[in-house]
């Protein structure tokens, strides 16, 4: 059984009464959002999906954490960004000057990816509801339960708590009503009226009540539990660095039961995923990410989905931008296929795709092969539309573009090695390093191709894999490949390229020709 449903299993039969399952997920706008991230929100996903197909309701909720602190200015931005560390991130500009703020910018690139996948999700911006008051009576709970929060920290620390500290700990970020920057301290908290007297490194002196602030938000293993409890969260996942022994997650759970009454949701954690070929883990402020909207562009969105749902949670792995790409394309094209003939045996498989939900695949064009015809027709879709009705393949201009766009971005921004070209002229010194025996399989090819014109593509397959034919398989496996590698370094100078018959279809019969016949 596929991990999702189990979990959703666990979930029905923990929770049997429970008339709606709110599942959570969030992530702080501080930068593009990327696929590690990604991983937090597809994991959701499909525990939604699985209680969904199990007859429940599911609510899906998405915090953004913009009301959290400015920290780092990531490498891809400005450096005069440096100038609003401390403020929230939804009060900070827009650095490429298109959305209303900070926040706003990263929070719609990646709400525009979710579309993209049909991820249905609730999104809380937490910028609002601190600041609308909503979570105002909360924080004065938390506030005047300090000293308990205090001692649940320190427990999950090794150094020795402090008395003097515990006295000054506040688990608030309070931001300056004149700066908008966190650098304030809490002089005086006056428990009786709710009432907090601070000061700030601008100079700004103030008094606020805690039920009518809107500058103030809950320290993050404060703030995590809070929201569990006023939402009613049974379900999210973590990072792998959330979920060690003194990680947030515990921390939180500690903080929830013992200062907010309630329940700490059911838990999975989660590896990082990276780029196959980038050292260490991705990150927004290092700008070494590669972001879904980006992986959009090379890879169909029910195949993403797909990657990701074929490792456990607690499983990393990488994403490939190589010959991975052609290799994650045919996978799927050919489980799909079993899938939709309910040939599939893998109850794991069978179960991934019933989480992809309404899969809008239709009749497309197989990726590999559209990327080894591509290039050679100088990326023209009209052309490759009348190559591909020369095998008979035909299929509706949207289907090709859908396939050829993302074959084109991904060659021409991550593989160049598939930039194939024909060679303009014959290699006669290769061809004189050729046996007697491969010369004459050359020959005989040629004939073959002289008279393709009126045969379809598996017809001009089956004489052109007689050319090298012999009776034992081994011989004549070694023979085919001979034969093709012949073949792609005289066309192609590369040790690989598409199928053939399909090189052939492409280049025309007067093209193959001219680099192949040695004898005219």
């Amino acid at each position: 059984m596929h991990w999702a449903y189990k979990t959703a299993q666990e979930l029905i039969k923990k929770y049997p009464d429970q008339d709606m399952f709110v599942c959570a997920s969030g992530i702080s706008p501080s930068g593009s959002v990327h696929i590690g991230n990604f991983r937090e929100v597809v994991t959701t996903y499909f525990v939604v999906k699985a209680l969904q197909d199990l007859g429940k309701k599911t609510r899906f909720i998405f915090s953004w954490d913009d009301y959290d602190r400015f920290r780092k200015v990531p490498k891809n931005i400005d450096p005069y960004f440096e100038q609003y560390i401390g403020m929230p991130y939804a009060e900070i500009p827009d650095p490429y000057g298109c959305h209303q703020s900070y926040a706003d910018h990263f929070e719609k690139e990646f709400e525009e990816a979710l579309g993209i996948f049909g991820i249905d999700v609730e999104f809380i911006y937490q910028s609002k509801e601190y600041t609308s008051g909503r979570y105002n009576s909360h924080i004065l709970h938390a506030l005047k339960n300090r000293k308990e929060i205090y001692d649940i920290l320190m427990a999950f620390k090794t150094q020795e708590p402090s008395e003097e500290e515990r006295n000054r700990f506040y688990p608030i970020t309070l931001y300056c009503q004149q700066c908008r920057k966190d650098d304030t301290m809490i002089n005086v908290f006056d428990e009786e009226r709710g009432e907090i007297q601070f000061t700030c490194a601008c100079g700004h002196q103030g008094k606020i009540k805690v039920m009518s602030a809107n500058n103030m938000k809950l320290n993050w293993k404060v703030d995590w539990p809070m929201r569990w409890m006023v939402e009613g969260v049974v379900f999210e996942p973590g990072g792998r660095d959330h979920s060690a022994e003194t990680g947030s997650y515990n921390v939180s759970k500690e903080i929830v039961r013992r200062i907010f009454g309630y329940s700490a949701p059911d838990y999975i954690a989660y590896e990082f995923i990276g780029i196959k070929g980038m050292n260490g883990k991705m990150s927004s402020s290092l700008g070494n990410t590669l972001t879904p909207g980006e992986l959009l562009k090379i890879y169909l969105p029910e195949i993403i989905l797909f990657i990701f749902s074929r490792y456990r949670p607690n499983a990393a792995f990488n994403i490939g931008l190589d010959e991975d790409v052609i290799k994650n394309y045919a996978e799927f094209e050919r489980f799909y296929g079993l899938y939709l003939q309910e040939n599939l045996r893998d109850e794991d498989l069978r179960d991934a795709f019933k989480l992809l939900g309404a899969i809008n695949h239709g009749n497309l064009p197989k990726f590999g092969q559209i990327a080894g015809i591509l290039p050679l027709v100088n990326f023209d879709v009209q052309t490759l539309t009348d190559v591909l009705g020369k095998v008979g393949e035909d299929y509706e201009l949207e289907a090709i573009m859908k396939i050829s766009e993302r074959v084109e971005h991904w060659i021409k921004h991550w593989y160049p090695e598939k930039m194939l070209h024909a060679n303009q002229e014959k290699d006669i010194a290769y061809y004189e390093q050729l046996t007697p025996v491969e010369k004459g399989w050359l020959t005989d090819l040629c004939i073959v191709i002289k008279g393709s014109n009126d045969l379809t593509s598996d017809e001009l397959m089956q004489k052109i894999y007689a050319v090298c034919y012999d009776e034992d398989s081994k011989v004549k496996r070694n023979n085919q490949k001979a034969l093709f590698g012949m073949v792609y370094k005289l066309v192609l100078n590369s040790t690989n390229g598409p199928r053939l018959s399909l090189l052939i279809k492409t280049l025309g019969i007067e093209k193959s020709l001219s680099l192949l016949d040695f004898i005219r």
